[in-house]
């Protein structure tokens, strides 16, 4: 399917719902000191939100994301943009939080429609712009989580979390009108059953040493990704100033920075080497960290480590999922659930250690933690590389 039969403008409002959708599963980050407030309960009680948000994500993407190979996406896509705004109206109307944290899951479980767009729109494009296209398209998600996290801190800041919520309640239902009219159809490939489906996510694993790769370097980094963002609210809140969830969305603001370099990720893996770009979004991992810990106990040093962090948060990423839409053009949506959901899955990891570190050992012990995660995501590159030193680099 050639990017010619569709618009340049669909690829763009692609990314700009894919942002708006993924935001559902981070207004609960820079929120969580005011759902402790609310309902009573200390900080690492609240910090479970956000991971049982990243679980239910890693578990709605497991179900969901292999049926894009077999059902028609576009009507797919619809459905869940429904369900996920019942999930958002039933975390807004939350009595306590048990409830707000069972809720919390189903909108991560509802909210996969970015990981349906993006290889919807690989298959759009022509092979030598597919770098491109889902460089757009992941900076269109990098930019709604960050901007999530700005606008969940001032509305909760100003007119309460609950508020927050209903908003994104709202957005869900114009974009099911949006999409309805701006996707094309996108025919299934997958003639089998359901079952069969499932199976051949394992034959993707035991074949694609690639997949492997992508995947497990993906969840060390966003495992610490997460871990940060989790307990930064609660870093700033315990500053001299005593911070509150609105300054700690502003960070959202700084980390659009990085987000404006997933389009030209995206064209260094069409150009260069795609293997090159994740290690080296690996070193900018570890180099936020070592911001962090030791100028972070300041706004501009918190900042300078965001913009690291997110630059290297998004070309890999980007570079991660190009080399995995390049190994079977067929199956991009099992090889997207495969690799998401490892993903996800360390992410909700990151957000429960991130949590620990700071009850244990604070600002410094999470630091610590996610500076050994990402050297442990160079040391899986390198072991690869080993693995597979006659293979061509671009791989």
């Amino acid at each position: 399917m050639a990017q010619s039969m569709v618009n340049k403008s669909t690829i763009w409002i692609m990314a700009i719902a894919g942002g708006v959708v993924v935001a559902n599963n981070y207004y609960n980050q820079p929120l969580l000191v005011e759902f402790a407030h609310t309902f009573g309960v200390t900080e690492k009680s609240a910090g479970i939100v956000a991971a049982l948000t990243q679980f239910g994500y890693a578990l709605g993407m497991l179900l969901f994301l292999p049926l894009s190979d077999k059902v028609e996406r576009r009507g797919m896509i619809r459905t869940l943009l429904l369900v996920s705004m019942c999930a958002l109206i039933a975390a807004a109307l939350a009595p306590s939080m048990w409830w707000l944290s069972v809720f919390g899951f189903a909108i991560g479980f509802a909210s996969v429609v970015p990981q349906l767009l993006t290889p919807f729109a690989a298959q759009l494009a022509e092979p030598k712009e597919r770098g491109s296209v889902v460089g757009i398209v992941m900076g269109g998600l990098l930019t709604g989580i960050l901007l999530s996290r700005t606008v969940a801190g001032f509305v909760g800041a100003h007119l309460g979390w609950r508020t927050m919520y209903w908003i994104a309640a709202g957005l869900m239902v114009v974009l099911f009108f949006v999409l309805g009219r701006a996707l094309p159809k996108g025919p299934p490939t997958f003639k089998g059953s359901y079952l069969s489906l499932m199976k051949s996510m394992g034959e993707l694993i035991r074949t694609q040493p690639v997949l492997r790769e992508t995947s497990l370097v993906a969840a060390l980094q966003f495992a610490a990704f997460s871990a940060f963002w989790t307990t930064l609210v609660f870093h700033l809140h315990n500053l001299p100033q005593h911070y509150g969830s609105d300054v700690a969305g502003m960070f959202g603001l700084v980390g659009v920075i990085g987000a404006t370099a997933a389009p030209y990720a995206g064209k260094l893996s069409d150009r260069r080497s795609p293997r090159l770009t994740v290690m080296l979004s690996s070193i900018l991992f570890v180099v936020a960290f070592v911001v962090f810990g030791s100028v972070g106990y300041g706004l501009l040093g918190v900042a300078a480590g965001v913009v690291l962090l997110d630059l290297g948060m998004q070309s890999g990423h980007v570079s991660n999922m190009t080399r995995n839409f390049a190994l079977k053009s067929e199956a991009v949506g099992r090889l997207n659930t495969v690799y998401n959901v490892t993903r996800f899955l360390g992410g909700g990891i990151g957000s429960v250690a991130g949590s620990l570190a700071w009850n244990h050992w604070q600002w410094l012990g999470v630091c610590v933690m996610g500076a050994v995660l990402s050297l442990l995501a160079i040391a899986v590159q390198l072991y690869f590389g080993r693995r597979h030193a006659a293979a061509p680099l671009s791989c």
